[in-house]
């Protein structure tokens, strides 16, 4: 899938890059503590498990008692994997080939 145009930018072209630059988890929660608030970090990472769980087949009440999140966001992440540009997908797939399972992935 291609890019979203309303997103690309030389601006958006430039933070991406500098994510790839991280190196480690620690220098990710500095980096992302110094450009997001605690709770826009937290969100996305309530997303991620979400995501993760969707594609472990858990049920939306699972997924709503583990993560803490509401029906419309899990509803909104599993649109994302299933019609989205493939982020989570892309992501969650090496993650799991990482592990070595295809399904072993577990958030930490």
């Amino acid at each position: 899938m291609a890019v979203n145009p309303k997103l690309k930018d030389e601006e958006a072209d430039h933070l991406f890059k500098g994510i790839l630059q991280l190196k480690n988890i620690d220098e990710c929660y500095m980096f992302f503590e110094d450009v997001c608030t605690i709770t826009e970090i937290k969100a996305m990472a309530q997303r991620f498990a979400v995501a993760h769980m969707l594609r472990n087949g858990k049920t939306y009440n699972e997924i709503a008692d583990a993560t803490g999140a509401s029906s419309a966001t899990i509803s909104r992440v599993n649109r994302f994997i299933k019609y989205g540009a493939d982020g989570y997908n892309i992501v969650l797939d090496r993650l799991e080939q990482e592990s070595g399972s295809s399904r072993e992935y577990k958030p930490e």
